[in-house]
């Protein structure tokens, strides 16, 4: 049998959208996984949506938080509950395409890797393509501090070899925290040049706010990463320069 994969899908009213995030787990041509979907206290109807999937699929998993805790605190729950050798991430606004898991797991068996991460089509709210993220190499821990290439919705990582690797509790560039705790571990994220997934743009979401996102990546190096004002800084200003670049830059 195949090793299972569990996918870690944080909800938080996203009713409009979690059932296109569903169903494209359902349409995996690789059948071994759990989706474990943790409510975050939605005041929407997207926990009944979730319960009414789990009655057909006993793959899906529904859990809800005691409090309201944020999206680190809401994924690390699922990754306690996680059972599989591989640990994916789906948020619940995002569509993986019906082979991305057959080929993304394949490439690290073959590979014998423990980390590894995707290109993606970005799409808007009505799922329009606005572009797409392509990734044309492997990264490492110092590349990342640079520009993170990693796309949440595309990163998978082997729990066999790392052990259960958590994300740090900051409200916004969690995922960016956790690439770097694993690249202290590996050498290496491997890269995927496939598509293998959408991003939803969003203007409401939490990393649509550009200033707030640069205030975390600040609080990253600073603060999580331990580095000095002088090493942050030059990093900061390399992150910042190239996000100027690919919003002018057409893929």
């Amino acid at each position: 049998m195949k090793d299972k994969v569990s996918i870690i899908t944080p909800l938080f009213n996203a009713e409009r959208f979690i059932c296109e995030t569903i169903d494209s787990v359902l349409a995996q041509t690789y059948e071994n996984w759990e989706l474990i979907i943790v409510d975050d206290l939605s005041t929407d109807g997207g926990y009944q949506i979730v319960k009414s999937y789990t009655e057909k699929d006993d793959r899906i998993k529904l859990l809800q938080n005691e409090i309201n805790s944020g999206a680190a605190i809401t994924r690390n729950n699922a990754i306690k509950y996680a059972t599989g050798k591989y640990i994916a991430f789906l948020d619940s606004d995002d569509i993986w395409l019906p082979n991305k898991l057959e080929i993304q797991i394949s490439f690290m068996k073959e590979k014998d890797i423990a980390f590894s991460f995707a290109s993606y089509y970005k799409i808007d709210e009505n799922g329009e393509i606005k572009g797409k993220h392509l990734v044309k190499k492997n990264v490492g821990y110092r590349d990342i501090l640079k520009t993170c290439s990693i796309g949440c919705l595309t990163a998978v990582y082997d729990a066999e070899k790392l052990g259960k690797v958590y994300m740090y509790n900051i409200r916004k560039r969690q995922d960016f925290a956790l690439w770097l705790q694993i690249l202290k571990t590996v050498d290496q994220a491997y890269a995927i040049p496939h598509i293998l997934a959408k991003y939803r743009l969003r203007d409401s979401s939490i990393s649509s706010s550009k200033k707030s996102v640069l205030k975390y990546q600040w609080s990253v190096y600073r603060e999580v990463e331990k580095l000095s004002i002088i090493k942050s800084s030059y990093y900061f200003a390399y992150y910042a320069v190239n996000g100027i670049i690919n919003k002018y830059l057409k893929h």
